[in-house]
């Protein structure tokens, strides 16, 4: 090796000579050369694809032959790869080469890849590799593009191709592939003069591979020309290929190529070859009834029905207006929905997602409306017992053209008024047909079909991603309503939902899922954007204008208006419910404020305007549903806007004293207040939403009662039956969370799944049943005396006057008697039901209030993002404190944790957090003081540490209010830095630090504390003037700390306080320095107490934190040249040093060090010497595997003997093989030895390795 050095160094050193032509001298100079190739190897692709590039370049620069020479040798060479990740690599590479440098004749490659592949001459096993090889050389000679150009090359690499078919179990079917490609590239010339007698054999024997049937399928779209019928004719005796005689050998290769895309889950290519074959020779019927429907799904669901499924996907493009009517409606569109319903079971593939994407990728490319209709229909039509299996939320419908988009929508409201089930492709699953023995039901299979329809209709009113017109969704939107609240009467031109009727009633459950429909479809519209592509509808849009129509007035108005014409005219619309004659009273009034409010928000429009307007609008639509609730609700609303109008004229009269009388009414805000309160103890997400909305408008307006009132609500200490809020339970509720999951796309399952979950439910109430007997198991007492009076009536009990068992009683007797028993029973199982019924009645009310309690947390969030410096914020303080302690003491589910979770989310961070906060307390000073004392008193005695951490917090906002905004400037207009520093506005400095340092005292010197050290370092760090009046106290705790976990916590507190900016300038000259020396004392003191570390974390804990304490102290001291006497603490560290040693590495160490360091003292370097191979044996014996550790031997277990003494024992070993009858015997002896049986100075015998366990050897020994 150093004579090779030598050689490269004289070679260096002297001109290079041209007679190095060979690709080590190369190598050898030029490094950057080869790491190309070791690049091009790797498994990265970017590396790969970055080294090929340089490579190029690299080549294209140096216009040198011979490393071009050394280029192709090396791809070459690397095609056989022995990973499988750099074949493709190098192949690529070489592909590149050829195409750059035309100079390198394609016959030198070729002749270069055959040669090095040679498949007769390489090892047996490297033919794996060779064939790779092979392979990737005629992928390469493809992918340069030069190919064609060489008409011989083309025919001699088909060839090699078709010579690799053979080696099917390494390259499957990739050399047919690659045929296929070169075929594709071979111009109509080439392929006649050259390639069509090489390819004789693959073509006449076209129907036996799926392989073999592609090359004949893309040669004849290729070349037409040369593959004529009568070419055809004496290639495979037919001259086309779908042909009834064909069609056996074509099913079967389809199947073929079925299976073997099994695990890729795609089309294969043949098969849409054959396809598009077949609508060329017009057979394309033939091909579908006997191939696809009569061959493929006759098997068994598999590889051969999904490639069917995507077979009719692939076909929808290519496919006439009436092929595609018949194809959509046949055999393989039921066998599809067939698998969607079977499929929707968990654990099972579903093909849904897949097919989603063939029709959105048709309806996207298709430009005829028509076409788009016949698919959307089709799909829609596809029913399980009257239920489409495409959701009602799909997608694809944002592809349809507005032309067609219309046309469904029309189609869909005419199939719900005139459900005509003949023209559904219905199916029913094997279980449905066992468990419906009547057959199915007509009614029912509407009722599904319409439970569809309008989930549909309203998926596409909502979806933003449908080219919908306000039209579209106006037209949806009252087709919903009439529907949902009316009925047809007469036609007139006026009311065109009038001019259809229903051929079949309405049912109830049906018309109830249109009222939750329509509200839905409400609550979306109410924050609809502006519809329209045009650049002033897109301006408008940027200031976030919803609800609104491009004329200005509202979506729900509209609708209100419509409603109202049905109302007017009841000869053509009939109500469902009609309206007393107070409810109409109330919706007339309604109108009538709606318009006074709108004529005045004309001249200015105003967030109180808008807000009754929202509200009036939005009681007045929910009229229609449950207009007993809201009538009087009504009433209250239209008070509490006269109310507010009154104000508002005696504001701008500026009249004086005249409000005394008004005063003893409640103010406006407070009455809309419990309006929305109430609103939002109804089950309703629009609603809860337009609460939300109007609070944010009226929320300058509210007053201290208002904001009682909500926070009354959430008070825990306040009896729900004592609130005047009446959390409703609405019969339809449930219906409305379902209907809310369905919004979320989770679409309702077929027939088969409900009768499963229907069973799962009967199997529920069963075992209600038995549970509320158990419970009911231990009878009381009332129960046994009244089945004692029973029995001793009839003469079934013995009594203590008779003393006897009483004679047997007749038949009639035991009649009697049972009827008694099993009355009594009854009684009592009715009781116990009762009981259970109670209880489930208590637990749906507490379900209720408290999801009542988190639509009201939305107020409360509200009015603190918009009021958050209004003095009202004060008083959510304590409330809200109320609501974590209750929710972190209770034993809660999920809905409770999700409520406390999200108060102490809107305490933390909307409240203490907020960036506004209330910075004017003007005369409630000594109030927040008090309010302030009465916190900290409270975190104190707290038991949760995690609670006391909210109150210390609000303590900590309290302090933040008092404290208020910056200071004010002097009469020149300047303030000093000092009074910037020491400025704490209302704040009672001295009050105030007295109740911190109480608290600081009670958490260093109480055990249990739910206090923590970030709590005071959150302090130390937001206020600096009350961290000065706190630090003496946290620096005597260093060492007074009850315990060491206090004592390190101390230190943390110091070490955070002194190193504020703040604080330095305001300790600034002899108190700082005097400070620091006082520091340096306690944590000498408390270093001098540490004698022995061990494993205990805690004594760690406070060692490291005093260090870096120490370390700070020392560093200042040094940096400030201060006057502090730091000898006490470096005594202190040469002490421990010698104590504890300090010689590891780790955090406490690396502390330590750097202290000593600005003393002078440098860590000693460790004794890197080795031990040699003796002394290492000696010190650390090597612990043997399988051995127990001495702590866990037994006492009598036999000493091992001493490495001299280990020969002896192996040579009194028992024999392998020798029958150890005489050993029981010498074991049994000393079994009664005292001692375990040893003898002084003898010892276990050690067995060897090679011995049998001792059972097997006794097992052995009992078989001899």
């Amino acid at each position: 090796m150093n004579k090779m050095h030598v050689d490269m160094g004289e070679i260096e050193n002297e001109p290079v000579l041209p007679k190095i032509t060979d690709a080590k001298g190369i190598l050898q100079q030029n490094r950057e050369f080869l790491d190309f190739f070791w690049d091009i190897a790797k498994p990265e692709q970017e590396i790969r694809l970055k080294a090929i590039e340089n490579l190029i370049q690299y080549l294209k620069t140096s216009e040198k032959t011979d490393e071009l020479t050394y280029t192709l040798k090396r791809l070459v060479d690397g095609l056989a790869h022995t990973r499988e990740a750099a074949r493709p690599g190098f192949s690529l590479a070489l592909g590149q080469v050829l195409s750059v440098f035309e100079e390198v004749p394609l016959r030198t490659a070729f002749d270069q890849i055959k040669e090095k592949h040679n498949l007769a001459k390489v090892k047996k096993k490297l033919i794996r590799n060779a064939a790779f090889g092979n392979f990737f050389g005629v992928l390469a000679l493809s992918q340069s593009t030069r190919l064609p150009k060489e008409p011989q090359v083309v025919l001699e690499c088909v060839q090699l191709l078709q010579s690799l078919s053979q080696y099917r179990e390494h390259l499957r079917d990739l050399p047919r592939k690659t045929m296929v490609d070169i075929l594709s590239e071979t111009s109509e010339e080439v392929f006649e003069e050259v390639l069509l007698g090489a390819l004789q054999t693959d073509l006449s024997s076209a129907f036996s591979t799926p392989e073999q049937l592609q090359l004949l399928l893309v040669a004849m779209q290729k070349f037409p020309q040369v593959l004529k019928p009568k070419k055809l004719k004496k290639l495979l005796g037919t001259s086309t290929i779908i042909t009834m005689d064909n069609i056996p050998k074509l099913t079967d290769v389809v199947k073929m190529a079925a299976r073997s895309v099994k695990k890729d889950r795609l089309l294969p290519a043949v098969a849409l070859d054959l396809l598009q074959i077949s609508l060329r020779e017009d057979n394309f019927e033939l091909f579908w009834r006997e191939t696809i429907i009569n061959g493929m799904l006759k098997d068994q669901p598999g590889p051969t029905h999904y490639l069917s499924y995507r077979l009719l996907g692939s076909a929808l493009p290519l496919l006439t207006l009436a092929q595609l009517k018949q194809v959509l409606n046949g055999e393989v569109m039921r066998t599809y929905g067939e698998h969607v319903v079977s499929a929707q079971l968990p654990d099972r593939f579903k093909f849904a997602p897949e097919m989603e994407t063939y029709v959105g990728d048709f309806l996207q490319g298709c430009d005829d409306p028509e076409k788009q209709l016949a698919v959307m229909v089709a799909f829609s039509l596809l029913t399980n017992q009257g239920y489409p299996v495409v959701p009602s939320f799909w997608r694809v419908v944002h592809h349809l053209q507005p032309t067609a988009l219309q046309s469904y929508v029309d189609w869909l409201k005419d199939m719900f008024l005139n459900p005509r089930l003949d023209s559904c492709l219905d199916f029913s699953t094997r279980r449905q047909k066992e468990n419906q023995e009547g057959g199915i039901q007509r009614e029912n299979c509407i009722f599904r079909l319409r439970k569809w329809i309008i989930p549909r209709l309203t998926s596409i009113a909502e979806n933003n991603q449908v080219k919908r017109e306000e039209a579209l969704v106006m037209d949806v939107a009252r087709f919903v309503f009439f529907h949902a609240f009316f009925n047809a009467k007469k036609a007139t031109p006026d009311i065109l939902e009038t001019e259809a009727t229903l051929s079949v009633p309405l049912d109830e459950k049906t018309r109830a899922i249109i009222i939750n429909s329509f509200f839905g479809l409400l609550q979306h519209i109410n924050h609809l954007p502006l519809l329209g592509d045009s650049p002033e509808v897109a301006a408008r849009n940027q200031r976030h204008m919803q609800g609104v129509m491009a004329d200005g007035s509202m979506w729900i108005f509209c609708l209100v208006r419509y409603a109202d014409t049905l109302l007017n005219q009841p000869k053509y619309a009939q109500s469902t419910q009609p309206f007393s004659p107070e409810q109409r009273q109330a919706w007339d009034s309604m109108l009538a404020s709606v318009g006074t409010l709108m004529k005045k928000s004309k001249k200015g429009q105003t967030p109180e305007t808008s807000a009754f307007q929202q509200l009036f609008l939005l009681v007045g639509i929910h009229l229609f549903k449950a207009p007993e609730d809201l009538v009087d609700l009504m009433q209250d609303l239209q008070n509490c806007m006269e109310k507010a109008q009154e104000k508002k004229s005696k504001k701008k009269k500026a009249v004086t004293g005249s409000a005394t009388a008004g005063e003893e009414e409640p103010h406006w805000a407070e009455v809309v207040v419990d309006i929305l309160l109430s609103l939002l103890s109804q089950p309703s997400r629009h609603i809860r939403h337009v609460c939300r909305t109007v609070f944010s408008n009226i929320c300058p307006h509210v007053t201290a009662r208002a904001l009682t009132a909500i926070l009354d609500v959430l008070d825990p200490d306040k009896d729900e039956e004592d609130s005047s809020i009446v959390v409703t339970d609405d019969k339809d509720s449930d219906k409305i969370k379902k209907k809310d999951k369905k919004k979320k796309g989770k679409d309702e399952d077929d027939e088969e799944m409900n009768e499963d979950e229907s069973d799962a439910s009967d199997d529920d109430s069963d075992e209600g049943e038995d549970e509320a007997m158990e419970e009911g198991s231990e009878v009381d007492q009332n129960f046994r005396i009244e089945l004692m009076k029973v029995l001793q009536n009839q003469g079934a009990l013995a009594t203590e006057e008779d003393g006897s068992d009483g004679d047997e009683l007749d038949d009639e007797a035991m009649m009697k008697l049972d009827g008694s028993i099993a009355g009594l029973f009854l009684e009592q199982k009715k009781k116990m039901q009762a009981k259970k019924d109670e209880k489930d009645k208590l637990k749906k009310e507490k379900t209720l209030v408290r999801d009542f309690k988190i639509k009201v947390l939305d107020l409360v969030e509200v009015f603190l993002a918009r009021q958050g410096s209004s003095p009202l914020v004060l008083g959510m303080v304590e409330p809200l404190l109320s609501v974590i302690e209750s929710g972190m003491s209770s034993e809660s589910d999920q809905q409770e944790q999700d409520f406390l979770r999200k108060a102490a989310d809107i305490f933390k961070n909307q409240l203490c957090r907020a960036k506004q906060y209330c910075k004017t307390v003007g005369d409630r000073q000594g109030e927040l003081h008090d309010l302030l004392e009465k916190l900290m008193t409270k975190t104190q005695k707290l038991s949760d540490s995690s609670v006391s951490l909210y109150f210390f917090s609000a303590s900590l906002y309290l302090v933040k209010v008092l404290r208020g905004g910056a200071p004010v400037a002097s009469a020149d207009g300047k303030t000093t830095p000092s009074t910037e520093l020491r400025f704490m506005g209302n704040v009672d400095v001295e009050r105030v630090s007295a109740i911190f340092n109480g608290a600081l005292c009670s958490f260093m010197t109480r055990r249990k504390s739910p206090l923590s050290g970030l709590m005071f370092v959150d302090l130390f760090t937001r206020f600096p003037v009350l961290c000065v009046n706190l630090l003496v106290t946290a620096v005597e705790h260093i060492t007074t700390g009850v315990r060491e976990h206090q004592q390190s916590q101390a230190s943390a507190m110091v070490l955070r306080g002194l190193q504020s900016r703040e604080v330095q300038q305001l300790l600034a000259g002899n108190p700082w320095a005097g400070l620091l020396q006082q520091a340096v004392g306690r944590v000498a003191a408390s270093l001098e107490t540490v004698v022995e570390t061990g494993k205990n974390k805690v004594v760690q804990e406070k060692l490291v934190k005093a260090l870096e304490l120490g370390l700070f102290l020392v560093k200042t001291v040094n940096q400030q040249k201060l006057s502090v006497d730091l000898e006490p603490l470096k005594k202190v560290l040469q002490s421990m040093r010698e104590v504890l040693g300090f010689r590891k590495t780790g955090q406490m160490e690396d502390t330590y060090w750097a202290v000593m360091k600005h003393f002078g003292v440098i860590k000693p370097k460790r004794d890197r010497t080795r031990k040699t191979k003796d002394q290492a044996e000696l010190t650390a014996p090597k612990k043997k595997k399988g051995f127990l550790p001495e702590t866990k031997k037994r006492k009598n277990r036999k000493k091992q003997l001493p490495v001299s003494e280990q020969g002896a024992a192996d040579a009194n070993t028992v024999p392998l093989g020798k029958p150890e009858g005489g050993k029981k015997k010498i074991n049994k002896i000393k079994r009664k030895l005292p001692g375990g049986g040893e003898t002084p100075g003898q010892g276990p015998t050690k067995k060897a390795k090679t011995t049998q366990p001792e059972g097997k050897q006794k097992k052995g020994g009992r078989g001899e």
